[in-house]
């Protein structure tokens, strides 16, 4: 309803009907004046349409920048058996949810091969799980992490960045 009040008013200051009488030439030209003064709120359908094409392309630049295109993460697996070292799983959780790195969590209770590659990968001992592998690479606990994080190396192990 408000744009075709805007396109009626554009045409109607637009149109030289009238034009030859100055109570109505006067009045559009200063209907006109002030339209262009204010930006040209009064405007042609196409040119309504082209506006909002424009700033419909100009909000998805700012939503979705080039070149900044989603990576996948690389595969990040913590190893844990059930009972042990629950708060540290919980802060390893914490520390890659910041990031906003999701996990694979594998509980590894009662899984002697397993347990055995990841001390042997890790150079961990059995009391030391949880231990966080990236891209299947040993990083280690969480003092490890929290290391391997700060020093800027986590994000780029992860997302390539």
């Amino acid at each position: 309803m408000f744009d075709s009040i805007r396109t009626l008013l554009h045409k109607a200051i637009t149109t030289p009907r009238g034009d030859a009488l100055a109570p109505i030439r006067l009045p559009k030209q200063m209907a006109k004046g002030l339209n262009e003064l204010l930006g040209e709120p009064l405007c042609s359908a196409e040119e309504l349409e082209k506006r909002r094409a424009e700033e419909k392309a100009r909000i998805d630049r700012i939503l979705h920048p080039e070149g900044a295109t989603k990576r996948a993460q690389a595969p990040v697996v913590v190893y844990f058996e059930k009972d042990r070292n629950a708060r540290e799983l919980v802060r390893l959780n914490e520390v890659l949810g910041g990031r906003n790195i999701v996990p694979q969590l594998l509980d590894v209770s009662g899984d002697e091969a397993t347990i055995s590659f990841v001390m042997l990968e890790a150079k961990c001992e059995r009391d030391e799980l949880p231990v966080v592998f990236v891209g299947g690479v040993a990083v280690g606990g969480y003092r490890e992490l929290v290391a391997f994080d700060t020093s800027g190396q986590l994000m780029k192990a992860v997302f390539g960045a």
